[in-house]
């Protein structure tokens, strides 16, 4: 089963997306070349035995129901919380 990542334009509710397969040899060159343009990297990977497969899961938002999930234990959500600040701190600190 083959690894994939995916990239999001922030703020476009996952409707601009890109992925990239975790096994190509160029993945991180790729990588580099996505977050320069903007693109933030989305969820966690995706395994599947296809890219057709991975972009029907990143679609179906799988993700996001394992995620509500586990922010119904308190020591998850407050990890999430500790993220936001660490983002929202560097981020910051780029632009």
């Amino acid at each position: 089963m083959a690894k994939y990542q995916f990239f999001c334009i922030p703020n476009s509710n996952r409707k601009q997306y890109t992925f990239l397969d975790m096994a190509s040899s160029s993945f991180l060159q790729e990588k580099s070349a996505i977050l320069d343009q903007g693109f933030e990297v989305e969820d966690d990977v995706i395994y599947a035995d296809s890219s057709e497969e991975a972009v029907e899961k990143f679609q179906s938002n799988f993700i996001y129901a394992v995620d509500e999930y586990g922010k119904a234990d308190v020591s998850y959500g407050f990890v999430v919380f500790l993220q936001s600040i660490y983002k929202m701190i560097f981020s910051k600190k780029v632009k």
